[in-house]
């Protein structure tokens, strides 16, 4: 029998510790085997979870990665603009990769990544968890097959949500781009990856338009304070960090995303971040700068197009898509996927839910898929068992780029050289 693939947890916060958690499932597959992690309470959290040694537990990444090699793979789930150094540290001592989306903050940095893996010949994937759920296997398999004849055009959306958007992006961790990264990259490289998966093209051109233009000081109400908990007009705010996060409390909800205000979500733990913390500010009085709407055209090899809708005016759900070809149309909501037929003129339908009892069940179950194949990858040695390697997440996260620079300078942006 073979012994469980080690893992080395580099940032235990939500992502981190979620894919930690395919270890309790699978304990004949995976054993943690250390993490690093600046906050104490996280830290102990994964210690006595998964009984950790003294000598392999950290308060920074650069600490593990001075000691010998002592696991098989790392996930580096840190921050955004924390990636590039451990990822080319660990590449270097020898360690298998699965590194959180986005790959980096810039387009250097992602090209430095991919140049250090591909060097040391290390195994890398990139958490493009839409990619491994249920919905867009069967979404793939159909177009694969011919069943819509060549692709056309593609529309896909991205309904944020009001209060993802709230949580998040206006007063959360990547609110503001010199912090974190841009909107579409940190949202949104997701869905690139995945049209770019769907239709199996290289993309040639992109366009882009978009705006922050409601999370302003220029919207706030009249009579509004910069906290919730003080606003006179609080209880007309869809946006209230009362509603938000005390309703989830009450109704006994304490995961994400109540579980980043506290460490412990309670009525007084949630009451008392709101008060002092960054979750009980002003929607309409925070520091953040990035986009709350956003389109992307794009214009792939062999002719077909594709657009991209992101908002954050949405009620939270699934992504929707609509996909046309020359035989057939698809029409997807992230459960039901839709097929309708030229030739015949009839429909039918595919239900892709299933009953997923894993813990690990975020994004229609592609995080457990994700973990599924990365932890076979590396008992395997095999690259080619992830959905994508460290060439491809870089051509789509080129795309993400491209579209941003099209945004920002008001023109289209020609990729052909960056993916030749």
């Amino acid at each position: 029998m073979k012994k469980p693939v080690s893992l080395l947890i580099i940032g235990a916060g939500g992502r981190g510790k979620g894919y930690a958690a395919f270890a309790q499932e699978h304990p004949a597959r995976v054993k943690i085997s250390g993490v690093a992690e600046p906050r104490a309470d996280y830290r102990q959290y994964m210690v006595d979870t998964y009984h950790l040694p003294s000598e392999h537990v950290f308060d920074d990444w650069k600490a593990a990665a001075e000691k010998p090699q002592f696991a098989d793979a790392v996930i580096i789930s840190t921050q955004d603009a924390m990636h590039v150094e451990p990822a080319m540290a660990f590449a270097e001592r020898g360690y298998a990769i699965l590194l959180e989306k986005p790959m980096a903050p810039n387009e250097e940095d992602c090209m430095k990544i991919v140049e250090a893996v591909k060097r040391h010949g290390t195994l890398f994937a990139v958490c493009h968890v839409m990619r491994y759920n249920q919905y867009t296997q069967a979404f793939k398999k159909l177009i694969d097959s011919g069943a819509i004849g060549e692709i056309v055009s593609l529309q896909h959306l991205e309904p944020v949500g009001y209060w993802h958007q709230a949580h998040s992006f206006v007063r959360g961790n990547w609110r503001n781009e010199k912090e974190s990264s841009f909107m579409l990259l940190a949202k949104s490289c997701h869905d690139l990856d995945w049209i770019r998966y769907i239709v199996d093209r290289v993309c040639l051109s992109v366009s882009s338009f978009g705006n922050l233009k409601h999370f302003r000081k220029e919207e706030m109400p009249a009579g509004a304070s910069d906290r919730c908990l003080t606003c006179q007009v609080e209880a007309n705010c869809p946006y209230s960090g009362k509603k938000i996060y005390l309703k989830m409390v009450e109704n006994g909800y304490t995961f994400w995303p109540v579980d980043v205000l506290a460490f412990n979500p309670s009525l007084e733990t949630i009451t008392e971040a709101l008060r002092t913390g960054p979750y009980g500010r002003c929607v309409y009085a925070c520091d953040n700068d990035v986009v709350d709407h956003q389109v992307v055209n794009m214009l792939f090899q062999g002719g077909g197009t594709a657009t991209f809708t992101m908002t954050a005016f949405t009620e939270q759900s699934h992504r929707k898509t609509r996909v046309f070809g020359t035989r057939g149309e698809l029409y997807g909501d992230g459960v039901e996927i839709v097929q309708y037929d030229f030739l015949t003129d009839e429909k039918k339908t595919i239900n892709t839910a299933a009953m997923d009892g894993s813990i690990l069940g975020g994004h229609g179950g592609g995080d457990y898929g994700l973990m599924d194949r990365f932890i076979q990858a590396v008992a395997e040695g095999k690259q080619d068992i992830v959905l994508s390697g460290p060439d491809e997440s870089l051509e789509t996260h080129r795309m993400v780029f491209a579209a941003e620079r099209a945004r920002k300078e008001h023109r289209v942006v020609d990729l052909v050289k960056a993916v030749r």
